[in-house]
């Protein structure tokens, strides 16, 4: 069944101060996909992240130009700066240039929105961030 748009999850976003996330991992196989990658957005529903290329740890996903194959696969990662581990489930990710892929993660769904809500608050501002 195709959500329509009335369906779909929408939550203010926060530009965030591009945090450090380390050791992005596929939980069903305990592959590491990522050494290190920056935490650039946030909402209540997920996150998002950017990855550079030679970050990617698996040879394979170095070699495409597209990390399509990670769509559906639950991660966990953690936040540097907070030692704060999460997981949740990547929904789409896409090359935005130079090596650098953007990667949206939803929360697990037994992750309480209020925490959720709490987190996006905690998280610190791109603008108050210097």
């Amino acid at each position: 069944m195709k959500a329509s748009a009335k369906n779909r999850r929408t939550a203010p976003r926060k530009s965030v101060g591009g945090l450090h996330i380390k050791n992005l991992s596929v939980v069903d196989h305990f592959e590491l996909v990522a050494k290190r990658a920056l935490l650039v957005d946030a909402s209540s529903s997920g996150l998002m992240v950017q990855i550079n290329r030679k970050d990617l740890e698996p040879k394979e996903l170095r070699q495409n130009l597209t990390l399509q194959a990670l769509v559906g696969h639950n991660v966990m990662f953690e936040i540097d700066e907070m030692e704060l581990e999460i997981d949740g489930k990547i929904t789409r990710t896409k090359m935005i240039g130079k090596g650098i892929y953007e990667v949206a993660i939803d929360f697990t769904e037994g992750a309480p929105e209020y925490w959720r809500e709490c987190l996006v608050d905690l998280l610190p501002d791109k603008e108050n961030q210097k």
